[in-house]
């Protein structure tokens, strides 16, 4: 059984090897639902943004779509499979998990996404969707990880071509750190900006009377 579905899952790469830009989105959403398909993405993406440097921001934007889109068919299976099936799947993780996600909300999924392998992200994805996390948040945070990840991997592509993937091996903590580090500070900043009134604001407002 597993020898057959290695067999579809290298028909599936030939296919959507050959299709450019389509099959970059058809394995990256495969691979964030129903398959795995490790690092396949990635080396797809270097191989066609060092083919043609001009197209990358299309890769890289189909990338991050698909895999964003099967994300979100996971969330809603995870919904739907309850948490006996997480605690199933996610074994002696699934407390840390459960914690980790109902604790930190849309920045911990931020995080969990942007975390390099061996980290079990589609057990975050089970967990976000079975202990409800807002479906708005779940997305954004997805988006926001996927479109640094890709966007990353082919600016790496251009400059270093084929030994982007090496870089990306040998240096994967730091610069995971670095593009955690910069999302979280673009969001700190965002989240103060919306909180803070505009001069406009506090002029228009308009005057309080006291109670007679």
């Amino acid at each position: 059984m597993a020898t057959s579905l290695n067999g579809w899952k290298q028909k599936i790469v030939a296919f959507a090897g050959g299709l450019g830009a389509p099959g970059l989105f058809l394995i990256s959403f495969l691979d964030s639902s129903v398959l795995t398909f490790p690092i396949i993405n990635d080396l797809l993406l270097i191989e066609l943004s060092i083919q043609h440097p001009a197209r990358m921001s299309l890769y890289a934007f189909m990338a991050a779509l698909g895999s964003v889109l099967g994300c979100v068919v996971l969330y809603f299976i995870a919904r739907k499979g309850g948490e006996a099936l997480f605690h199933s799947k996610a074994g002696k993780h699934s407390h840390a998990i459960r914690h980790w996600v109902e604790q930190n909300g849309f920045l911990g999924m931020l995080v969990a996404a942007l975390l390099p392998p061996p980290t079990p992200f589609k057990f975050f994805v089970f967990a976000a969707g079975v202990f409800e996390v807002p479906l708005f948040s779940y997305t954004s945070a997805i988006t926001i990880a996927r479109l640094f990840r890709y966007f990353g991997i082919g600016y790496l592509a251009i400059r270093y071509g084929a030994d982007a993937i090496p870089y990306l091996m040998h240096h994967k903590l730091q610069v995971t750190v670095l593009v955690i580090s910069l999302v979280i500070v673009s969001y700190v900043l965002s989240r103060m900006l919306l909180r803070r009134r505009t001069p406009s604001e506090k002029t228009n407002r308009p005057p309080q009377v006291p109670p007679i």
